[in-house]
């Protein structure tokens, strides 16, 4: 969480990160089309890059996040925009319990390969949706751990393979209704420069 917190302030100068975030808002909204009448909520939001993205197109948007430092910076930017319909929240959702109405969609970026026991939180989400409700994961696709590489205290997975993902959400009462691979991030990795991709998985709760 610390390395979050210090990465904050800089996070949104990575044209990638902002490049990523818009790649996959338009998939997100190009196959829900919320048309602003839906409610969302971002699981490990940082600096809200991906719900800058969405603010239109969502009545309103609850940014989760566990990192002060990322929420410190999300609270500024909501300000400095004049943006109305986000709720900004410092919470972890493994050890707190959201309160207030369900969602309609929950959406995550490159946050699920940091959560050690990705079941627990797929209950969670479960949970915080609506029946029928969309729950959007986007993160890499199943690596080597090169990913990774440079930080040897990481504790989290190296990327998912995609029926196993399915296999623990079809348990937790989600069904797979889209999946594609928009991006690829590049990282130099003992000198060569490796691609990765990332997918997008869309699912339904069938509950």
């Amino acid at each position: 969480m610390e390395h979050f917190d210090m990465q904050a302030q800089a996070w949104d100068n990575d044209p990638m990160k902002v490049e990523r975030a818009a790649i996959f808002a338009k998939e997100i909204n190009d196959f829900i089309q919320p048309k602003g009448a839906l409610s969302a909520l971002e699981f490990g939001c940082g600096t809200g890059l991906l719900s800058f993205q969405l603010k239109d197109y969502f009545k309103t948007i609850t940014l989760a996040d566990n990192s002060e430092g990322m929420i410190k910076v999300l609270r500024a930017k909501i300000k400095a925009a004049g943006i109305e319909n986000f709720k900004p929240l410092l919470i972890d959702l493994l050890k707190e319990e959201l309160e207030g109405p369900k969602h309609d969609v929950v959406y995550t970026l490159m946050t699920l390969h940091h959560i050690p026991d990705v079941d627990a939180i797929i209950k969670v989400f479960s949970t915080i949706l609506e029946s029928k409700g969309y729950l959007c994961i986007a993160d890499i696709v199943k690596e080597d751990g090169s990913f990774h590489a440079s930080f040897p205290d990481f504790d989290g997975h190296n990327g998912f393979e995609r029926g196993e993902l399915n296999t623990i959400l079809a348990k937790n009462g989600f069904k797979p209704v889209y999946y594609n691979e928009p991006f690829e991030i590049e990282k130099k990795v003992n000198d060569e420069l490796i691609k990765f991709p990332v997918f997008l998985m869309i699912c339904r709760k069938d509950t």
